[in-house]
């Protein structure tokens, strides 16, 4: 045990290991955890933060692992130094290891674990298809870890079998044309903009509230995503495919131009930050606040969320008859398989006719009539 400098009490794990080039070795410590969560020494030592330590000094040690540490302490070891950084991601998989694989596996041995008693598990848990499907695959990454760490041979994960992992239980909701104006009056600035930039672009929530206005490049007509806030923390986007350039048709951008003039203006250039603290609003508040309440003042009896819009935004594309791969391309999805069967790049020009087909379906229908040159030609000059 250690005492701080402000009084805190700690326990810390010391071991020897060699000095580069065979000078010796030198005296190594690791903090464990406080007095607060481990009372007695003997609690230390058996924690999972001491056994990941004790996994990781082992493992390279010259008479090779010991494969006798349980799965805590893998699971400990990869929260230390593979846990992903990007926020929503690390905060999902922290979940999944908290709530569900340390409470069944934590005690079990590394080498124990077999792959029938991890998919009857799995069945037995009442959770949808696609959320068990995660689970078994970050156990998977797991054991590729226990593998690179030569703890085990094999990854009984290979051979774990998850059911319908693709099937919704709920089918998501799509909005017609004709519903989201109906929508759209009953919602107020600066959340009818969001709306219409979801609706309009396809993008996603965390995407929305990231936007800067330094992202836009209204002469070149284009919008380049290349963040996301997910509560109230910036990080990158969800995929490399996500960081990409997207047309901004001529209706859309007189718009955000409006918006422009009247919305809160911060150092930073937030589209969307709240006045009290300047930086992006959460969208959990906004899509329980604002967007339900306003699907229901229209009469939608859907449930009507941010995903509705980035699928209907999908749906309207396909309305269009916008080729595949420029659905793709508009919704910057990873892997064609995720949109539509059908590989290859679109060109832009197919984007741009792509994307103003969907702005003048969404906007028309509210009375307003495609610009023509010489409304375009203002634009430009408000530029």
């Amino acid at each position: 045990m250690k005492k701080r400098g402000n009084g805190l009490k700690i326990w810390e794990f010391r071991y020897y290991e060699p000095l580069p080039e065979g000078n010796g070795r030198g005296l190594r410590a690791v903090t464990v955890g406080t007095l607060q969560d481990y009372p007695t020494e003997a609690a230390a030592r058996k924690s999972d933060a001491a056994q990941a330590i004790i996994l990781r000094i082992n493992a390279e040690h010259t008479l090779g692992p010991v494969t006798a540490s349980t799965v805590a302490a893998l699971i400990a070891r990869y929260e230390k130094e593979e846990l992903p950084a990007r926020y929503s991601t690390r905060v999902s998989y922290q979940s999944y290891l908290d709530n569900y694989i340390r409470p069944r596996w934590g005690e079990t041995a590394i080498n124990g674990v077999r792959a029938m008693a991890v998919e009857d598990w799995l069945k037995r848990l009442t959770l949808a298809p696609k959320t068990r499907g995660h689970i078994k695959s970050l156990m998977s990454t797991l054991f590729k870890c226990a593998q690179r760490w030569e703890l085990v041979e094999t990854n009984p994960m290979q051979l774990v079998r998850v059911r319908n992992v693709s099937k919704r239980l709920e089918r998501p909701s799509v909005l017609t044309a004709e519903e989201f104006h109906k929508l759209l009056p009953h919602i107020r600035e600066p959340y009818r903009t969001m709306v219409l930039i979801a609706v309009c672009l396809g993008l996603r929530a965390s995407e929305i509230v990231g936007l800067q206005w330094n992202d836009f490049d209204f002469e070149k007509s284009t919008l380049l995503v290349q963040r996301g806030v997910v509560h109230g923390r910036v990080d990158d986007v969800k995929t490399e495919y996500s960081r990409d350039f997207v047309p901004i048709a001529p209706e859309l951008a007189t718009e955000l131009l409006t918006y422009r003039e009247g919305c809160y203006p911060t150092e930073a250039g937030w589209l969307f930050a709240n006045p009290a603290t300047e930086k992006p609003y959460h969208q959990e508040e906004i899509q329980k606040k604002h967007i339900r309440e306003a699907a229901k003042a229209a009469g939608i009896k859907s449930k009507v969320g941010w995903k509705t819009f980035r699928h209907s935004y999908r749906s309207w594309l396909d309305q269009t008859d916008a080729p595949m791969g420029v659905q793709r391309e508009l919704m910057r999805h990873a892997s064609i398989q995720t949109t539509m069967n059908v590989y290859g790049r679109a060109m832009t020009d197919g984007k741009r006719q792509a994307h103003s087909n969907v702005v003048q379906m969404v906007l028309q229908a509210s009375g307003k009539e495609e610009l023509d040159t010489k409304q375009q030609e203002e634009i430009a000059n408000v530029v």
